[in-house]
């Protein structure tokens, strides 16, 4: 369970590491904050390439930033979009390798309106291994 804080805290944080996206094609930037169980924070957004493939998106960087920084376990993300939209398919599945039931928060950058949900009811049939959810990797 977040606490007020914690939720201001992500969605602060989101909502500022969005104006860093990089755009230019579908001029739709996204910010992610993901908070680790050791209360720290780290930060995405998305960044694109004309190969749109190669695109990064914002949940991904997020994740790759605690995975650079020695960390594992995921409690928590806030994600900031125009309406507030849901992470793509690969990102849930990414965030689901390491936080199966991940609460996150759904932020629309116009209005701050906030949608509160969790992995489990946005990826409900994930793909699973002895891996997935074990910090360690094993």
């Amino acid at each position: 369970m977040l606490t007020e804080s914690q939720r201001s805290d992500l969605i602060t944080a989101a909502t500022a590491v969005r104006e860093n996206a990089y755009a230019p094609f579908s001029k739709f930037h996204v910010g992610a904050a993901l908070l680790t169980d050791s209360g720290r924070m780290y930060l995405g957004c998305n960044v694109e390439n004309i190969s749109y493939g190669l695109t990064i998106c914002a949940e991904r960087f997020a994740i790759g930033a605690m995975i650079t920084a020695g960390e594992r376990t995921p409690t928590a993300i806030a994600i900031v979009t125009k309406g507030g939209g849901t992470p793509c398919g690969a990102c849930r599945q990414v965030l689901a390798e390491f936080a199966p039931s991940l609460p996150i928060l759904l932020v629309d950058a116009d209005t701050g309106a906030v949608v509160e949900t969790d992995l489990g009811k946005l990826l409900p049939s994930q793909f699973a291994s002895e891996f997935v959810g074990n910090p360690t990797g094993g």
